[in-house]
């Protein structure tokens, strides 16, 4: 029986923007078999659905896609991009949530879905909250100089009030922790919550030295990095600071395991896990 791995399977919340077509929402997994062997350059079948209220709540959308894992056992596809079944991407109110998002798939590229998972969509994309909402635009804006960093996501929270993540000027370069240290931080969705379990940590010390509210981001929150780098960039740049490198690993709070965390690979937007001790790039992040 083949099984599907959570912690890298992800909602990376960016929207992509087409001329007279729906926007779409970036979504990559991770798929192994039942001896914890990638699943790599096979044809999956895939069932996905736009859940409202919870992990068991009503789907007011459901697509259907065929697609491939990679040599690496990835897969991606564009949430919105595929052949409806309930509702229509466009008409979701993303102003109404919470909402979660159920992956349904079947391995050998059918549509026998045996694999399932539901994570929870813990912010909305301004591009597609504003399609469809009737509240103001943003006060920010991506690549915009604020509170010490440059803001690089922006999200209507559940609140109904604007929210975003900022990156830091500098970088530098540290280990993680000792191996065969267990933190617990596991979450890769909350790089706070990491963050603080990080004791005796030379990457979470760099971090504290940036001052109050910055934290080491989860591998989730560096995958929103990676995808709005272009802003990111530009205004490092345009400011004479640190860009973000094309070809780094970075750190991310996430731990794999006693001897290993994940990092996020910014050639070519994979994250790996590796060991602790290991020098990789260290950049803060804070939220508001």
């Amino acid at each position: 029986m083949k099984k599907f791995y959570t912690l890298l399977a992800g909602i990376l919340v960016t929207a992509s923007m087409f001329a007279q077509a729906p926007k779409k929402m970036s979504y990559q997994a991770v798929l192994r078999n039942s001896s914890n062997e990638l699943i790599t350059s096979t044809s999956v079948g895939m069932r996905i659905s736009v859940l409202q209220g919870s992990a068991t709540g009503t789907a007011i959308y459901t697509e259907t896609q065929t697609t491939n894992t990679n040599i690496n056992g990835l897969v991606s596809l564009e949430i919105g991009a595929g052949t409806p079944v309930t509702g229509t991407f466009a008409g979701i109110n993303w102003a109404a949530g919470p909402y979660f998002i159920k992956t349904e798939t079947d391995p050998v590229g059918g549509t026998s879905y045996n694999i399932s998972g539901t994570s929870q969509l813990l912010s909305v994309p301004y591009a597609l909250f504003s399609a469809n909402s009737n509240v103001g635009g943003f006060t920010h804006y991506l690549g915009e100089a604020f509170n010490g960093g440059i803001i690089y996501d922006l999200h209507r929270g559940s609140d109904g009030l604007e929210h975003g993540l900022i990156v830091s000027l500098t970088e530098s370069t540290a280990t993680w922790q000792t191996i065969e240290t267990v933190t617990n931080a596991t979450r890769s969705w909350d790089g706070v919550y990491n963050t603080n379990l990080m004791t005796n940590s030379p990457a979470a010390t760099y971090i504290a030295s940036l001052g109050k509210g910055w934290y080491l981001p989860s591998i989730d929150e560096l995958g929103k990095l990676y995808y709005n780098r272009l802003y990111v960039n530009r205004a490092l740049f345009n400011g004479g600071n640190t860009l973000l490198s094309n070809t780094a690993y970075y750190w991310s709070s996430t731990e794999a395991s006693d001897s290993n965390a994940y990092f996020f690979y910014f050639n070519d937007a994979h994250a790996f896990k590796t060991y602790k001790s290991n020098t990789n790039i260290v950049r803060g992040i804070k939220a508001f």
